[in-house]
């Protein structure tokens, strides 16, 4: 069961690197499809850019989140609102085609903190 429970976390850890990174890396590089979208969704050229540099910040302490724990949690409750978000405007625009990444990186934040055995919450 823990080698299971170790699987689901690494998996959802190695999700949020790809698909934050990505999105991340996009957004910084101002690739054209990107800031297309992110122009629709009523984003401009700076907004976009600042959202980018945040997630890539996040990106950046999910990896060296690797060797100190409390930055890999740090980062994923940062990311968590950035997930959120995206899920949030993908509906508010009726975009219910590429909604998907976004739900799947709120998904993961919560397991990823959820299977993490130094993170918890005291009530």
């Amino acid at each position: 069961m823990k080698l299971l429970v170790q699987i689901i976390h690494w998996v959802a850890y190695t999700y949020l690197v790809y698909a934050f990174g990505y999105a991340s890396i996009f957004k910084v590089f101002q690739k054209q499809s990107m800031m297309e979208n992110m122009r629709d969704f009523g984003f401009g050229q700076t907004w976009t850019l600042f959202i980018g540099y945040a997630e890539l910040l996040g990106v950046f302490g999910l990896i060296f989140g690797i060797w100190i724990h409390q930055i890999k949690n740090i980062s994923t409750i940062w990311l968590l609102p950035f997930a959120i978000g995206a899920l949030m405007v993908h509906f508010a625009h009726n975009d219910y085609t590429y909604y998907t990444t976004a739900l799947y990186c709120c998904i993961a934040c919560v397991i990823l903190l959820a299977t993490d055995k130094n993170f918890k919450i005291v009530v």
